[in-house]
């Protein structure tokens, strides 16, 4: 047995004594294994971990296709010739349910990662999806449209998962760039729909959704169970068979030797912490009380506030109004952009520029951090919805019967300013709010703590979205464009003044930000645990 393995057995096993010389040595082999891993780190090192998040992040396809596809459904039910107009009450819940039920998913999915592990929830979020795709083939009754879009909500907020599973798998130097690949995934669905929506009716696009659920319900099977959930979701209790499982997945993922002894060792000390700190209720009692405590400590506490402050701004600079009511908003833009480009061509352009920006905010988020896309991103919205909202204003004048004359002609310049929203929200205030749920959390937390997160955040945008057909009767666009150009320069400030940097960050040194209630961020230099 090597002197690693001398170490890592001796964390493992609560029974043991804990000496100073073992710890000591374990840490000195940490810090060396970490600076040898972070001078040679190369792609193919992390193939294995990029693939496995890929397929992971496909579950998050379905809360694109939700977004966008609400759009196709309302166009196609009031083009409908059939029985099925909706009016505008029930268009709104049509659009909205799914936002309002999706808490459900993302709260439920807390508990159950932690209990049965993070691959299985991920195969359980693509059932209730098959089945909403399934029950859309068939419906014949507002009721029935009403019923799927719930259980699509479930589906997406089970989701959650993925933001968890791939924090854990992958090492801390390209832990950023692959949880950003979950707004590639949810630009992808999103695509998707824009694509699918010129060439099939609303009907036929749910049998293309159907069979995409099916082929990354079987793709799930190929990803291994986190590692770190092998190790402490045990109860305290890590048997031969648990380690051994635990070891084979980390080399799958782990290439190199020394990356994957460094995050064997990594793991070994979370493990050693949760069992310290008891970890390991063993009533619902205790339980519930040892969560409190874990809620009211400063590194979980001071997280969840930013995250839901975060995401309350997000919502309200107005970007995912856009996505759920695209058709709409362009309709009332003007609808036509040019000779043959209406609102159906600028909702495709829509996808395209959210995907393609989507992709270029991975590799950014690597280099400049959150941050930094995060201000980017908030000034580059409010610039965008300031000039779409003068446009409207100085261009458009309405007569006292409420009717609009066109004093300008230049409509493709408003399509711009606003295509210019989409790209700047999808460079960073749209993306990583999300992608900071595996980040900001402690681990002890994480599980349920990212779900009340998301599911606090898709309140939210049910309250948005279900308002939005109301509130764009009682004010003007120019107005709704100001409002959204103000909430998206106050995030930027939010951002400035609060949002702590986690780039090449472990999670302990996160937690440590926190917990000491310091100005500035950790040292980027800092060892990991």
């Amino acid at each position: 047995m090597t002197e690693m393995e001398e170490i890592v057995e001796e964390r493992i096993n609560p029974a043991k004594e804990q000496n100073k010389k073992h710890d000591n040595e374990a840490s000195n082999l940490l810090r060396a294994a970490h600076r040898s891993s972070k001078k040679n780190f190369t792609l193919t090192d992390v193939i294995p971990q990029i693939i496995t998040s890929c397929i992971i992040h496909c579950i998050t396809i379905k809360a694109g296709i939700n977004m966008a596809y609400s759009t196709i459904l309302l166009d196609g039910l009031e083009s409908d010739n059939g029985n099925m107009k909706v009016t505008e009450s029930e268009s709104s819940w049509i659009a909205s349910l799914v936002t309002i039920t999706l808490p459900i998913g993302s709260l439920i999915a807390g508990p159950l990662m932690d209990k049965f592990g993070r691959k299985i929830v991920s195969l359980v979020s693509c059932i209730p999806a098959a089945i909403s795709w399934v029950s859309l083939i068939f419906a014949k009754s507002l009721t029935t449209i009403y019923a799927a879009r719930i259980i699509a909500g479930i589906a997406a907020g089970l989701t959650t998962v993925g933001l968890v599973y791939i924090s854990e798998i992958t090492h801390p130097q390209i832990r950023p760039m692959l949880l950003c690949l979950n707004s590639v995934f949810v630009s992808l669905g999103i695509l998707i729909t824009c694509c699918l929506a010129v060439l099939l009716d609303w009907r036929q696009m749910n049998i293309i959704f159907f069979a995409l659920e099916c082929c990354i319900f079987l793709l799930l099977f190929f990803v291994p169970e986190s590692p770190y959930w092998l190790v402490c979701f045990q109860n305290g209790m890590l048997n031969e068979k648990q380690m051994h499982k635990m070891k084979h997945n980390l080399k799958r993922l782990n290439r190199r030797q020394t990356i994957y002894e460094e995050e064997c060792l990594r793991i070994m000390e979370t493990c050693k912490n949760r069992v310290t700190n008891g970890e390991a209720p063993k009533t619902i009692a205790v339980s519930i009380k040892n969560y409190f405590h874990k809620f009211t400590s400063p590194e979980a506490y001071k997280p969840l506030l930013i995250l839901f402050a975060l995401f309350l701004l997000q919502q309200l600079s107005g970007a995912y109004v856009v996505i759920f009511y695209a058709i709409s908003v362009f309709r009332e833009m003007g609808g036509t952009f040019g000779k043959s480009f209406n609102e159906h061509g600028a909702f495709v352009m829509l996808g395209i520029i959210r995907f393609i920006i989507s992709i270029i905010t991975v590799f950014c988020s690597r280099k400049y951090g959150r941050r930094v896309l995060c201000i980017l991103s908030g000034i580059g919205m409010a610039i965008s919805m300031f000039l779409s909202g003068m446009y409207m204003h100085f261009a458009v004048w309405y007569d006292e019967n409420g009717n609009t004359e066109e004093i300008a002609s230049q409509k493709w310049l408003l399509l711009f300013f606003v295509l210019s929203y989409i790209c700047t929200s999808s460079f960073g205030f749209v993306v990583i709010p999300w992608t900071l749920i595996g980040e900001l959390l402690p681990l002890s937390i994480r599980g349920i703590g990212g779900g009340l997160v998301v599911s606090v955040a898709y309140i939210m945008m049910f309250g948005v979205v279900k308002s939005y057909p109301y509130i764009s009767k009682s004010m003007s666009i120019e107005s709704i464009f100001f409002s959204f150009s103000f909430m998206s320069l106050t995030g930027t400030a939010f951002v400035y003044f609060f949002l702590p940097e986690t780039l090449g960050k472990s999670f302990s040194d996160i937690e440590k930000f926190f917990s000491a209630g310091a100005r500035k961020t950790p040292d980027a230099n800092s060892e990991q645990p």
